[in-house]
C-alpha cells in the first residue's frame, strides 16, 4: 500500500505545471505576463525519447532512418538560433527543417520525390503546432504524388535532412545551393540572418541603436528614446488594445499592416527595465511581445531600420519609449 501511495504521488508531481506570472495590473493597466518561449535545450540525439527513426550519428542504416523520419509527425515547431545559419525552425525533436529552391510556394508544390525524398524526408502535415515567433496562419499542407500530405510553411513544402543526426544540427544548409534551413516566415534563415546583420550595421552607422540584443533603446531625432527590435525596427502599441483586462484590437485585416512582435528573452534586452518585458498568447496561439503589459507591433510601412512611419497613424498607433510608455503624438 505504501509503494502504491508513493507511485501515485510521483505521478502527480510529474504532471504539475508551473505557471509564472508577474505584476501586470497597475499603472497604465496590466495584463498577465506569459514567460517567453525559449530556444530548444541542450543537444541530444534525435532518436532520444523520440521514435522518429532518425538514428544516431553511428547508425548503419541511413535509408531506414530517413524512411522513419518521413512518417514522424512535426510536433511542436519552435525557433532555435543556430550559429552561422540564423534563427531556424525546428520540429518537436529539435531537428532543423528545410525548404527546397526547386519547389514552389505559390501554389505550393513539391519537386522532391524518390531518392530525393529519402535523403530529404517530407514532414507530414498532421499534428503540427507552433510556439512563440511562428505564425500558425503560415502553416498549410500540399498533396504529394504518393497521396500523402506534406506540411508547408509560408507556402513552402517542409523537409528534414537525413544526415542531421542531433538536435540543433543544420548540415543541410546550402546543400547543392538549393536547400536551406527555414526561417519562421517560410523564408531562408540564412538570408534573414544576413539582412539582420546588415540592418544592425546600418543602424550603428547612423548612430541609431544603443546597446544590443533582441530588444533595445534607440535615439530618434524627433521622438527621443524609443524601443526597437534586433533589426533596429521601431516597436508600436495600439490604443484599441488594452493591458488589463487583456484585449486585442488588432485582428484580421489589421494584421496585414501591423505585425505582432515576437516574444524575446528578457536576458537579451538593453535600455529598458527587464521587468517591463513580457509576452501574451494571441487568439491564434502565437506569443506576442508585451511592453509594460501592452502588446507591441511592427509596421510594414517601415522598410529600413530607424524609420518611425507608423507613429501617430490614425491617431491610434504610437512608438514606445524606454520607460515602456507610448510616445506622445506631438513627439
Amino acid at each position: 500500500m505504501g509503494n502504491r501511495r508513493r507511485a501515485i504521488a510521483a505521478a502527480g508531481s510529474a504532471m504539475t505545471v508551473l505557471l509564472l506570472a508577474a505584476g501586470c495590473g497597475s499603472g497604465e493597466g496590466g495584463a498577465r505576463e506569459v514567460t517567453a518561449v525559449r530556444p530548444a535545450g541542450a543537444e541530444q540525439a534525435l532518436g532520444d525519447g523520440y521514435d522518429s527513426g532518425y538514428g544516431s550519428a553511428d547508425s548503419a542504416d541511413a535509408p531506414a532512418d530517413a524512411a522513419g523520419a518521413a512518417s514522424a509527425p512535426a510536433g511542436r515547431l519552435s525557433v532555435r538560433e543556430i550559429p552561422e545559419v540564423g534563427s531556424v525552425v525546428t520540429d518537436g525533436a529539435g531537428a532543423t527543417l528545410y525548404r527546397f529552391d526547386k519547389d514552389t510556394a505559390q501554389p505550393p508544390r513539391s519537386n522532391c520525390a524518390a531518392d530525393c525524398a529519402t535523403l530529404w524526408p517530407p514532414v507530414p502535415a498532421n499534428d503540427a503546432q507552433v510556439t512563440a515567433g511562428i505564425d500558425a496562419g503560415l502553416l498549410g499542407a500540399v498533396d504529394r504524388p504518393d497521396g500523402t500530405r506534406q506540411l508547408t510553411l509560408g507556402g513552402w513544402p517542409v523537409y528534414r535532412y537525413a544526415k542531421d543526426t542531433r538536435a540543433g544540427e543544420a548540415k543541410g544548409e546550402g546543400v547543392g545551393g538549393t536547400w536551406h534551413a527555414l526561417a519562421a516566415d517560410g523564408k531562408k534563415a540564412a538570408d534573414k540572418a544576413a539582412g539582420k546583420a546588415a540592418g544592425k550595421q546600418a543602424g550603428e552607422a547612423a548612430g541609431h541603436t544603443e546597446g544590443g540584443g533582441e530588444l533595445s533603446a534607440a535615439t530618434d531625432a524627433k521622438l527621443g528614446k524609443i524601443l526597437v527590435n534586433s533589426e533596429g525596427r521601431t516597436l508600436y502599441r495600439f490604443d484599441k488594445d488594452s493591458a488589463w483586462p487583456m484585449k486585442f484590437g488588432c485582428l484580421d485585416a489589421c494584421l496585414n499592416t501591423w505585425k505582432p512582435a515576437a516574444a524575446v528573452d528578457k536576458e537579451k534586452v538593453s535600455g529598458i527595465p527587464a521587468e517591463l518585458v513580457g509576452s501574451v498568447e494571441r487568439p491564434d496561439g502565437s506569443e506576442q511581445l508585451t511592453i509594460d503589459c501592452w502588446p507591441v507591433y511592427l509596421f510594414t510601412g517601415d522598410t529600413a531600420p530607424g524609420q518611425t512611419n507608423g507613429h501617430g497613424k490614425q491617431g491610434l498607433w504610437f512608438a514606445v519609449n524606454d520607460a515602456g510608455k507610448k510616445v506622445p503624438a506631438a513627439g
